[in-house]
């Protein structure tokens, strides 16, 4: 199969765009910054183009289209001459998951009354979507309901929804998100921290005992519509087989109007009832209220592969003192053969985009006269959809040491729509290499730009967050809302209507019609980053007071 790709155009299929301006950064030498220009879009486009097509059937892990991915990313990393860096001296780095579909078919959901009063029958999908993540084929559930506010028992913010009741054995009702407030004190204010994630909710309920959740869906506390909820239930979850934590037999999702049905039984107004969830003084109430459920699901375990390359540096004591990590997932949501017409989630911009950077990055870096001091590893990971678990797995079993390695840039996401003027590095400003990320921007002319929707919790949802909990500083790069040629409505207007009608979908498909400008600028841009983080004679860290600060310490040799 390496062979085979050999063949392939990796080259652009259109004629090559001349050099583009970098521009010159005290201690960045000019092989680094010619490497850095020569970064092409038509090259990221032929890769995308590949990587988008029905060929590999969106990409799901451990299927035949996910194989011919990692295939596909490590003949380019062989192409480029780059060293392998995954298990027993090759390219891939084998992660073993399970993968668990539920049969909607033969899944039932019931809210039946302890006393009186007729039960409440769910429509899978419609009104719910669940995962047993046991890896079990059959689990029947019959417990106490108990709402839980959101979920959360945060000490450093003397919070906890859990205070005074038992969970063990029952069902959670909580609410995605976390307290609002405008105070950055309180939960980070408007910007959310990992309680708020849905992630944190099942990991907490499951710590404590409890045999499901069921997470309230309300489209702007998640910062995504129901139907991202539902096309990303409807294919496979994975889980890492190796994952010795606790897991639940019913996680789950369901919509507001559900929730406020199930309210109502208890006499309890939904709306009234998240308000004052957001409020200190709330207590979890058990409501008179029982689930029995049957989840029946088709379970299949399989190993997915990292793909992970290494540019030695030219250091070799200590060699990997600083290395650079630069990451994206190959991996998409594969084929849904329930849905009419087309079946293909081929996630061209999720993450197609992010993959097409980092093979052009790996090139660029590869064919540079100027050779970086310390390693510089590519790692094109498996199963983000699922969870993060490919950088999950890589963060615990990285190709050296974490405290060995100073950053972390990943790429996720990056919609072709234009040349930005804007860019997107949340999560930079927590790290001490933020003053760096500034200059660098303002040598780019591009402005950094605050999270657009900060509540939205979106580091907590790529692939850095994965390397940022072994305490490596972490972000990703992304464009802003800011183009060439379009005021600012005009960027905003074009990341509503991808959520819209492209997240998730299979509508995600590459388009002759993408500008992969803007993707080779945000390359050019992590490229001088990569080389001034690499080459920085101060160790890059968190901010004092982190949440990830402790982890980077506990990493340190």
């Amino acid at each position: 199969m390496m062979v085979l790709f050999a063949c392939l155009p990796a080259a652009a299929q259109r004629s090559a765009a001349p050099p583009a301006f970098v521009p010159a950064i005290a201690g960045v030498p000019r092989g680094a910054e010619v490497a850095a220009a020569s970064i092409d879009p038509e090259k990221i486009r032929a890769h995308v183009k590949f990587l988008a097509s029905d060929l590999l059937e969106g990409r799901g892990p451990g299927t035949r289209g996910g194989e011919l991915a990692a295939a596909y990313i490590a003949t380019q990393f062989a192409l480029d001459g780059l060293k392998p860096a995954g298990d027993d001296g090759t390219y891939f780095q084998k992660v073993s998951l399970y993968a668990v579909h539920t049969n909607e078919d033969q899944t039932h959901f019931s809210f039946v009354p302890e006393k009186v009063g007729a039960p409440i029958d769910l429509r899978y999908g419609a009104d719910y979507v669940t995962k047993d993540e046991t890896g079990q084929e059959s689990a029947d559930i019959d417990a106490p309901i108990v709402f839980a506010g959101y979920g959360i028992d945060a000490p450093e913010y003397h919070w906890n929804d859990f205070a005074g009741v038992d969970v063990k054995g029952k069902v959670l009702l909580v609410i995605v998100n976390e307290p609002l407030s405008d105070d950055p004190a309180f939960f980070k204010g408007k910007t959310m921290t990992y309680y708020g994630r849905w992630t944190y909710k099942y990991e907490e309920a499951a710590r404590l005992g409890a045999v499901g959740v069921l997470v309230i869906h309300r489209t702007d506390l998640a910062s995504y519509p129901w139907s991202v909820v539902e096309n990303s239930q409807s294919v496979e979850k994975s889980y890492l087989a190796d994952d010795a934590t606790a897991t639940l037999r019913a996680a789950s999702w369901i919509q507001l109007d559900v929730a406020r049905k199930l309210l109502a039984t208890a006499g309890l107004d939904v709306d009234k009832e998240i308000e004052a969830a957001g409020k200190r003084g709330f207590h979890a109430v058990e409501l008179p209220v029982r689930l029995k459920a049957h989840v029946s699901s088709r379970v299949r375990r399989y190993v997915s592969d990292n793909v992970i390359a290494e540019l030695p540096g030219t250091e070799s004591t200590p060699e990997h003192d600083q290395a650079v990590i630069y990451s994206a997932h190959y991996d998409h949501l594969g084929i849904d053969p329930s849905l009419k017409g087309d079946q293909i989630y081929n996630g061209a911009a999720d993450n197609g985009t992010g993959c097409g950077i980092l093979l052009e990055l790996a090139r660029a870096w590869s064919q540079s006269t100027a050779k970086p001091a310390h390693s510089i590893f590519f790692a094109s990971v498996t199963a983000e959809e699922q969870g993060l678990l490919g950088s999950q797995y890589l963060g615990e079993h990285p190709p050296v040491p974490a405290g060995q390695i100073a950053l972390d840039l990943n790429y996720d996401m990056l919609n072709p729509i234009g040349i930005p003027m804007a860019v997107d590095v949340s999560g930079a400003e927590r790290t001490t290499f933020y003053p760096v990320v500034e200059a660098t921007a303002k040598a780019f002319d591009l402005t950094i730009q605050p999270d657009q929707f900060p509540g939205a919790g979106h580091y907590y949802r790529s692939d850095h967050f994965s390397f940022a909990r072994v305490g490596i500083p972490s972000f990703s790069i992304d464009q802003g809302t800011l183009f060439e040629g379009h005021d600012a409505a005009w960027g905003v207007a074009q990341a509503e209507d991808f959520v819209d009608h492209y997240y998730h979908q299979p509508s995600d498909e590459y388009r002759a019609s993408m500008d992969f400008r803007g993707d080779a600028k945000m390359a050019r841009f992590g490229f001088l980053l990569g080389w001034q983080a690499s080459s920085s004679p101060q160790t890059v860290g968190w901010q004092p007071g982190d949440e990830f600060a402790a982890a980077r310490k506990k990493s340190e040799p």
